[in-house]
Protein backbone atom coordinates (compact mmCIF):
# COMPACT_ATOMS: atom_id res chain seq x y z
CA UNK A 1 0.00 0.00 0.00
CA UNK A 2 1.44 3.68 -1.07
CA UNK A 3 1.42 5.69 2.04
CA UNK A 4 0.97 9.60 1.65
CA UNK A 5 1.86 12.07 4.10
CA UNK A 6 -0.60 15.43 3.93
CA UNK A 7 0.97 18.54 5.72
CA UNK A 8 -0.88 21.47 7.19
CA UNK A 9 -3.99 19.25 6.59
CA UNK A 10 -6.52 21.72 8.50
CA UNK A 11 -9.99 21.06 7.39
CA UNK A 12 -9.29 19.25 4.12
CA UNK A 13 -10.94 16.26 4.99
CA UNK A 14 -12.23 15.46 1.41
CA UNK A 15 -9.08 15.32 -0.02
CA UNK A 16 -7.42 12.85 2.36
CA UNK A 17 -10.43 10.69 2.10
CA UNK A 18 -10.34 10.63 -1.31
CA UNK A 19 -6.58 9.35 -1.04
CA UNK A 20 -7.78 6.40 1.15
CA UNK A 21 -10.53 5.57 -1.42
CA UNK A 22 -7.91 5.43 -3.95
CA UNK A 23 -6.41 2.74 -1.74
CA UNK A 24 -3.25 4.94 -0.19
CA UNK A 25 -2.37 4.57 3.83
CA UNK A 26 -2.80 7.89 4.74
CA UNK A 27 -1.14 10.05 7.38
CA UNK A 28 -2.35 13.60 8.49
CA UNK A 29 -0.34 16.52 10.21
CA UNK A 30 -0.47 19.50 11.60
CA UNK A 31 -0.04 21.90 14.27
CA UNK A 32 -3.19 21.79 16.03
CA UNK A 33 -4.55 19.17 17.36
CA UNK A 34 -7.92 20.65 16.99
CA UNK A 35 -7.45 20.06 12.79
CA UNK A 36 -10.67 17.71 11.83
CA UNK A 37 -8.56 16.44 9.30
CA UNK A 38 -6.41 14.72 11.77
CA UNK A 39 -8.62 12.08 12.89
CA UNK A 40 -10.25 11.02 9.26
CA UNK A 41 -6.71 9.75 8.11
CA UNK A 42 -5.50 6.19 9.47
CA UNK A 43 -2.37 7.86 11.51
CA UNK A 44 -1.96 11.36 12.43
CA UNK A 45 0.66 13.05 14.16
CA UNK A 46 0.89 16.92 15.81
CA UNK A 47 3.93 18.64 14.17
CA UNK A 48 6.30 21.98 14.72
CA UNK A 49 4.73 25.23 12.73
CA UNK A 50 5.94 25.40 8.86
CA UNK A 51 8.04 28.03 10.24
CA UNK A 52 9.76 26.35 12.52
CA UNK A 53 13.75 24.91 12.14
CA UNK A 54 12.17 21.76 13.43
CA UNK A 55 9.42 21.33 10.56
CA UNK A 56 10.84 19.34 8.30
CA UNK A 57 13.15 16.79 10.16
CA UNK A 58 9.53 16.56 12.16
CA UNK A 59 7.94 15.10 8.89
CA UNK A 60 11.47 13.21 7.87
CA UNK A 61 10.68 10.87 10.58
CA UNK A 62 7.05 10.15 9.99
CA UNK A 63 8.07 9.36 6.44
CA UNK A 64 10.31 7.00 8.17
CA UNK A 65 8.19 6.00 10.55
CA UNK A 66 5.44 5.61 8.02
CA UNK A 67 7.32 4.45 5.13
CA UNK A 68 6.03 7.33 3.13
CA UNK A 69 6.18 7.50 -0.60
CA UNK A 70 4.46 11.02 -1.02
CA UNK A 71 4.40 13.93 0.67
CA UNK A 72 1.33 16.22 -0.33
CA UNK A 73 0.90 19.69 1.07
CA UNK A 74 -2.72 21.12 1.29
CA UNK A 75 -2.02 24.91 1.80
CA UNK A 76 0.04 27.16 0.68
CA UNK A 77 1.80 27.83 3.97
CA UNK A 78 4.66 24.93 3.96
CA UNK A 79 4.86 24.66 -0.23
CA UNK A 80 8.44 26.59 -1.04
CA UNK A 81 10.01 24.55 2.48
CA UNK A 82 8.96 21.16 1.05
CA UNK A 83 10.17 21.74 -2.57
CA UNK A 84 13.34 22.49 -0.98
CA UNK A 85 13.92 19.60 0.78
CA UNK A 86 13.25 16.56 -1.01
CA UNK A 87 16.33 14.82 0.08
CA UNK A 88 15.98 15.75 3.47
CA UNK A 89 12.36 14.00 3.46
CA UNK A 90 13.65 11.36 1.77
CA UNK A 91 9.93 11.11 -0.11
CA UNK A 92 8.21 12.26 -3.77
CA UNK A 93 6.76 15.82 -3.15
CA UNK A 94 4.14 16.36 -5.23
CA UNK A 95 5.56 19.92 -6.13
CA UNK A 96 6.50 21.43 -8.91
CA UNK A 97 10.65 22.79 -8.54
CA UNK A 98 11.17 25.48 -6.21
CA UNK A 99 11.82 28.01 -8.61
CA UNK A 100 8.25 27.65 -10.08
CA UNK A 101 6.82 27.87 -6.36
CA UNK A 102 8.22 31.04 -5.74
CA UNK A 103 7.45 32.44 -9.29
CA UNK A 104 3.38 31.26 -9.07
CA UNK A 105 3.78 32.94 -5.26
CA UNK A 106 4.87 35.80 -6.44
CA UNK A 107 2.21 37.56 -8.17
CA UNK A 108 4.21 40.28 -9.63
CA UNK A 109 6.91 37.92 -10.90
CA UNK A 110 4.41 35.82 -12.19
CA UNK A 111 3.10 37.99 -14.17
CA UNK A 112 6.29 39.46 -15.50
CA UNK A 113 6.58 35.27 -16.79
CA UNK A 114 3.26 35.26 -17.91
CA UNK A 115 3.62 38.00 -20.54
CA UNK A 116 7.24 37.15 -21.59
CA UNK A 117 6.20 33.58 -22.83
CA UNK A 118 2.50 36.10 -24.54
CA UNK A 119 0.12 34.67 -22.16
CA UNK A 120 -2.43 37.15 -21.26
CA UNK A 121 -2.08 38.72 -17.50
CA UNK A 122 -4.14 41.64 -16.79
CA UNK A 123 -1.90 44.83 -15.99
CA UNK A 124 0.30 44.62 -13.03
CA UNK A 125 2.80 47.19 -11.19
CA UNK A 126 4.39 48.02 -8.51
CA UNK A 127 3.74 50.52 -6.16
CA UNK A 128 6.63 52.61 -7.23
CA UNK A 129 6.53 51.63 -11.15
CA UNK A 130 2.82 52.88 -11.85
CA UNK A 131 1.94 54.25 -14.91
CA UNK A 132 0.69 57.93 -15.31
CA UNK A 133 -2.06 56.76 -17.33
CA UNK A 134 -4.74 53.90 -15.62
CA UNK A 135 -7.75 52.57 -16.13
CA UNK A 136 -9.87 52.41 -13.11
CA UNK A 137 -10.76 50.50 -10.77
CA UNK A 138 -8.01 48.63 -9.75
CA UNK A 139 -6.67 46.10 -7.57
CA UNK A 140 -4.46 46.74 -4.54
CA UNK A 141 -3.07 43.16 -3.44
CA UNK A 142 -0.94 41.47 -1.46
CA UNK A 143 2.18 40.48 -3.92
CA UNK A 144 2.51 37.07 -1.94
CA UNK A 145 -0.68 36.56 0.21
CA UNK A 146 -3.09 33.81 -0.16
CA UNK A 147 -7.35 33.65 0.86
CA UNK A 148 -7.87 36.45 -0.26
CA UNK A 149 -6.29 38.50 2.22
CA UNK A 150 -5.54 41.98 1.84
CA UNK A 151 -7.55 42.54 -1.62
CA UNK A 152 -8.56 46.47 -1.91
CA UNK A 153 -10.68 47.55 -4.85
CA UNK A 154 -10.10 51.73 -5.73
CA UNK A 155 -12.61 53.57 -7.75
CA UNK A 156 -9.70 56.25 -8.81
CA UNK A 157 -6.44 57.63 -7.68
CA UNK A 158 -7.21 58.65 -4.41
CA UNK A 159 -8.58 55.75 -3.40
CA UNK A 160 -5.50 53.98 -4.60
CA UNK A 161 -3.09 55.96 -3.17
CA UNK A 162 -5.71 55.44 0.04
CA UNK A 163 -4.86 51.81 -0.15
CA UNK A 164 -1.62 51.54 -0.63
CA UNK A 165 -0.84 53.58 2.57
CA UNK A 166 -3.49 51.69 4.55
CA UNK A 167 -2.34 48.01 3.45
CA UNK A 168 0.06 46.36 5.79
CA UNK A 169 1.28 44.35 2.89
CA UNK A 170 3.57 44.26 0.07
CA UNK A 171 1.66 44.82 -2.06
CA UNK A 172 0.77 44.82 -6.49
CA UNK A 173 -1.71 47.22 -8.55
CA UNK A 174 -3.82 45.05 -10.92
CA UNK A 175 -6.11 45.99 -13.28
CA UNK A 176 -9.72 44.66 -12.21
CA UNK A 177 -10.62 42.21 -15.15
CA UNK A 178 -14.05 42.64 -16.46
CA UNK A 179 -14.75 39.44 -18.36
CA UNK A 180 -16.22 36.21 -16.41
CA UNK A 181 -14.57 34.57 -14.28
CA UNK A 182 -13.05 31.02 -14.39
CA UNK A 183 -11.02 28.29 -12.48
CA UNK A 184 -9.18 25.22 -13.93
CA UNK A 185 -8.37 22.10 -11.57
CA UNK A 186 -5.20 20.78 -13.83
CA UNK A 187 -2.49 17.88 -12.97
CA UNK A 188 0.40 17.49 -14.17
CA UNK A 189 2.83 14.61 -14.37
CA UNK A 190 6.68 14.48 -12.92
CA UNK A 191 7.55 15.36 -16.73
CA UNK A 192 5.48 18.77 -16.71
CA UNK A 193 3.46 17.10 -18.95
CA UNK A 194 -0.53 18.44 -18.73
CA UNK A 195 -2.53 15.11 -17.73
CA UNK A 196 -5.91 16.81 -17.44
CA UNK A 197 -7.46 20.41 -17.20
CA UNK A 198 -11.00 20.87 -15.81
CA UNK A 199 -12.53 24.24 -16.30
CA UNK A 200 -15.80 24.71 -13.80
CA UNK A 201 -17.42 28.73 -12.87
CA UNK A 202 -17.22 30.22 -10.00
CA UNK A 203 -21.12 30.84 -9.46
CA UNK A 204 -20.23 31.47 -5.32
CA UNK A 205 -16.81 32.00 -3.39
CA UNK A 206 -15.82 33.05 0.24
CA UNK A 207 -12.38 34.19 1.06
CA UNK A 208 -11.23 32.65 -2.29
CA UNK A 209 -12.63 29.41 -1.69
CA UNK A 210 -15.08 28.26 -4.35
CA UNK A 211 -18.50 27.46 -2.50
CA UNK A 212 -20.33 27.01 -5.39
CA UNK A 213 -19.51 25.88 -8.98
CA UNK A 214 -20.00 23.37 -12.31
CA UNK A 215 -17.67 21.97 -14.35
CA UNK A 216 -17.74 22.86 -18.22
CA UNK A 217 -16.00 21.24 -21.08
CA UNK A 218 -14.68 24.52 -22.95
CA UNK A 219 -12.18 23.28 -24.85
CA UNK A 220 -10.94 26.75 -24.86
CA UNK A 221 -10.11 26.52 -21.46
CA UNK A 222 -8.89 23.26 -21.40
CA UNK A 223 -5.83 23.95 -24.11
CA UNK A 224 -5.58 27.12 -22.45
CA UNK A 225 -5.28 25.59 -18.67
CA UNK A 226 -2.33 22.76 -20.51
CA UNK A 227 -0.63 25.94 -21.75
CA UNK A 228 -0.85 27.34 -18.97
CA UNK A 229 0.18 24.14 -16.95
CA UNK A 230 3.26 23.61 -19.21
CA UNK A 231 4.80 26.86 -19.98
CA UNK A 232 5.35 26.96 -16.22
CA UNK A 233 6.69 23.49 -15.47
CA UNK A 234 4.06 22.32 -13.12
CA UNK A 235 4.19 18.85 -11.44
CA UNK A 236 1.23 17.64 -9.53
CA UNK A 237 -2.43 19.72 -8.70
CA UNK A 238 -2.78 22.98 -9.43
CA UNK A 239 -5.65 25.45 -9.79
CA UNK A 240 -5.25 27.74 -12.57
CA UNK A 241 -7.35 31.32 -11.56
CA UNK A 242 -8.28 33.63 -15.31
CA UNK A 243 -11.21 35.41 -16.99
CA UNK A 244 -12.37 35.55 -20.38
CA UNK A 245 -11.96 38.79 -21.75
CA UNK A 246 -13.11 38.28 -25.20
CA UNK A 247 -13.81 35.48 -27.25
CA UNK A 248 -10.31 34.73 -27.91
CA UNK A 249 -8.31 36.11 -25.01
CA UNK A 250 -8.12 34.95 -21.51
CA UNK A 251 -6.30 36.72 -18.48
CA UNK A 252 -4.65 34.53 -16.35
CA UNK A 253 -5.08 36.09 -12.09
CA UNK A 254 -3.59 33.65 -9.91
CA UNK A 255 -2.23 29.59 -9.97
CA UNK A 256 -1.35 28.07 -6.77
CA UNK A 257 0.38 24.78 -6.73
CA UNK A 258 -1.76 22.50 -4.71
CA UNK A 259 -5.52 20.70 -4.86
CA UNK A 260 -8.10 23.53 -5.32
CA UNK A 261 -10.20 24.21 -2.16
CA UNK A 262 -12.83 23.52 -4.87
CA UNK A 263 -11.17 19.73 -4.82
CA UNK A 264 -14.52 17.75 -4.56
CA UNK A 265 -16.31 18.77 -8.20
CA UNK A 266 -13.53 17.82 -10.52
CA UNK A 267 -13.13 15.05 -8.18
CA UNK A 268 -16.57 14.41 -8.61
CA UNK A 269 -16.57 14.58 -12.40
CA UNK A 270 -14.05 11.79 -12.93
CA UNK A 271 -10.92 13.78 -12.65
CA UNK A 272 -9.23 10.44 -10.85
CA UNK A 273 -6.03 12.96 -9.56
CA UNK A 274 -5.60 11.07 -6.14
CA UNK A 275 -5.19 8.01 -8.78
CA UNK A 276 -2.54 9.84 -10.77
CA UNK A 277 -0.45 10.40 -8.04
CA UNK A 278 -0.31 7.26 -6.88
CA UNK A 279 0.20 6.03 -10.45
CA UNK A 280 3.01 8.87 -10.44
CA UNK A 281 4.90 7.79 -7.29
CA UNK A 282 5.00 4.28 -7.87
CA UNK A 283 7.04 4.96 -11.01
CA UNK A 284 4.04 4.92 -13.57
CA UNK A 285 3.62 7.08 -16.77
CA UNK A 286 -0.07 7.80 -17.63
CA UNK A 287 -0.96 9.74 -21.09
CA UNK A 288 -2.93 12.89 -20.76
CA UNK A 289 -6.18 12.15 -20.67
CA UNK A 290 -7.51 16.55 -21.42
CA UNK A 291 -11.41 16.72 -21.83
CA UNK A 292 -12.02 13.12 -20.02
CA UNK A 293 -14.25 14.45 -17.24
CA UNK A 294 -17.99 14.83 -16.76
CA UNK A 295 -19.34 18.59 -17.43
CA UNK A 296 -22.65 19.81 -16.11
CA UNK A 297 -21.61 18.52 -12.36
CA UNK A 298 -22.59 20.97 -10.13
CA UNK A 299 -21.02 21.19 -6.66
CA UNK A 300 -22.75 23.22 -3.49
CA UNK A 301 -20.81 23.35 -0.43
CA UNK A 302 -22.10 22.61 3.58
CA UNK A 303 -20.66 23.41 6.76
CA UNK A 304 -20.27 19.67 8.96
CA UNK A 305 -18.36 18.61 11.86
CA UNK A 306 -16.52 16.39 14.20
CA UNK A 307 -16.98 16.25 18.13
CA UNK A 308 -13.92 15.02 20.12
CA UNK A 309 -13.42 13.78 24.05
CA UNK A 310 -9.83 13.22 25.91
CA UNK A 311 -8.68 9.82 24.88
CA UNK A 312 -6.77 7.76 27.74
CA UNK A 313 -3.82 9.31 27.29
CA UNK A 314 -5.20 12.50 27.13
CA UNK A 315 -4.87 13.05 23.81
CA UNK A 316 -8.66 14.02 21.67
CA UNK A 317 -10.55 11.23 19.75
CA UNK A 318 -13.16 10.93 17.97
CA UNK A 319 -16.66 9.67 20.23
CA UNK A 320 -20.09 8.81 19.14
CA UNK A 321 -22.83 11.51 19.78
CA UNK A 322 -25.09 8.60 20.31
CA UNK A 323 -25.52 8.68 23.45
CA UNK A 324 -27.08 5.33 25.33
CA UNK A 325 -28.93 7.73 27.62
CA UNK A 326 -29.97 10.82 28.65
CA UNK A 327 -27.16 12.61 30.87
CA UNK A 328 -28.15 13.26 34.61
CA UNK A 329 -27.98 16.61 34.20
CA UNK A 330 -29.85 16.72 31.02
CA UNK A 331 -33.03 14.59 32.52
CA UNK A 332 -33.41 17.25 35.08
CA UNK A 333 -34.29 19.72 33.10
Amino acid sequence: MTAVLFTCAGRRVDIVTAFGRAGALTVATDVSPLAPCLYHADHHALVPRADDPAYVPALAELVREHDVDLVVPLTDLDQLTLARSRDELGAAVLLPEPEVVERVGDKYEAHRFFEARGISSPGTWLPDELPAEMRFPVLVKSRRGFGAEHIYRAADRAELEFFLDYTPADSIVQTVCRGEEFSIDVFSDFDGRCLNAIPRTMLHSTGGESIKGMTIKDWDLIEYGRVVAEALGLKGPATIQCFREDEERHEVTDVNPRFGGAFPLPLAAGSCYPELALELVNGGRPEPRLGEFREGVVMTRFYSHLCLTAGADGSLEPYSEQLPELLDDVKKL
